[in-house]
């Protein structure tokens, strides 16, 4: 059976955590935009339902959180259970309750998890890892790798469950921002930090972004990738069955591809080989 992987995102556009670099830190939808997100979310979660003749992934990777908000836990619950669905995760900073898993398929249902230290206490985020554990859950956790924030990564580190992949997300602002010794560091903790380190050459090389990998809007439009600039190829809810017809093999056309959720999909990579069926909830295979 043939596979997509599937990056959605909706209009959400509010965060209840305060992260000095993001643009929608403390930032709040109103009643009726979070209702017509919502809205967006449900006519996604049924066109999935009815895509029985292949394999599903869904990441969701919202701007903002949105596991605060009940719809999105009902949801991931409700994909969980679909048959052709193998995977439904989000991106998530974990402030919401995670016993809605209880009730996913834990085989499906996956979490992508951010620890913010500026914004958490270190008790609350590993409290909530506890709780995951307890569950049974599938999940990642990440932390942006901040020369500040070593101690806080050492620390979640060696408190985590020796399970739980983390992984590091390499600050790429300053290209000298890294010296070798905290590269060094940081690799002994992600070993596969030096990876995001890089912006990758991927101009004309062969990415599934298009073609088994794409992304979805909160109107049904469909993107090759989140990273590139260019129209729709297609939109899921008018081309119905003409849709996977337009979904074809196609070489990157940007100059470099710097985001783990972008890089992975680059067939030079084989980044497939490394994570395997974790490649969206950002799980190693091994």
């Amino acid at each position: 059976m043939k596979r997509w992987n599937i990056l959605y995102r909706g209009p959400l556009s509010s965060c209840n955590y305060g992260c000095e670099y993001c643009p929608f830190a403390k930032t709040r939808n109103t009643r009726e935009e979070l209702k017509d997100d919502e809205t967006r979310l449900l006519r996604f979660v049924d066109w999935v339902a009815h895509q029985t003749d292949r394999e599903i992934g869904i990441l969701m990777t919202p701007w903002g959180e949105a596991l605060i908000h009940r719809y999105y836990r009902d949801a991931i619950r409700q994909l969980s259970h679909l048959p052709h669905v193998y995977r439904v995760a989000i991106q998530t900073n974990l402030s919401a309750p995670v016993d809605f898993l209880r009730d996913c398929d834990l085989d499906t249902a996956a979490l992508w998890t951010t620890y913010h230290p500026t914004q958490v206490r270190f008790e609350k985020f590993l409290s909530r890892c506890q709780d995951l554990d307890d569950i049974g859950a599938r999940y990642s956790v990440g932390v942006v790798a901040l020369k500040e924030a070593e101690d806080d990564i050492k620390k979640l580190h060696a408190a985590l469950n020796p399970n739980t992949y983390l992984w590091l997300n390499a600050y790429k602002r300053d290209p000298r921002y890294y010296e070798e010794s905290d590269l060094k560091t940081f690799a002994a903790i992600d070993p596969h930090f030096r990876t995001n380190t890089t912006y990758h050459d991927s101009l004309g090389k062969a990415c599934r972004a298009g073609h088994e990998s794409f992304t979805i809007d909160g109107e049904g439009n469909a993107r090759r990738c989140h990273f590139v600039d260019e129209p729709p190829l297609g939109n899921i809810y008018r081309d119905g069955n003409q849709f996977p017809g337009k979904l074809q093999p196609q070489a990157c056309p940007n100059q470099t591809c710097g985001c783990h959720i972008g890089y992975v999909h680059l067939k030079t990579m084989g980044m497939d080989k490394v994570y395997g069926d974790g490649i969206l909830e950002r799980i190693p295979a091994e």
